[in-house]
């Protein structure tokens, strides 16, 4: 079961999630998924391929270090 969670930019990243790239205002593209198969149809969302266990959960991408603010 999925659960669809519209915040503000400031209140994802107070829950320790990135907004989405597109617009400030927008709500987060989802990060965490329940099973890889989920979270490696997301990478596309990432611009990236595979998907990586974080804890019980999956995320997009082979590894967690992907995208502009891979080198913080």
């Amino acid at each position: 079961m999925s659960l669809l969670v519209l915040t503000t930019p400031s209140m994802a990243l107070a829950m320790g999630e990135e907004p989405s790239p597109s617009k400030l205002g927008t709500a987060p593209i989802k990060a965490m998924y329940d099973t890889k198969a989920e979270a490696e149809e997301a990478a596309t969302l990432f611009n990236c391929k595979g998907a990586h266990q974080m804890g019980a959960k999956w995320m997009p991408c082979n590894s967690h270090n992907h995208g502009p603010h891979a080198d913080h």
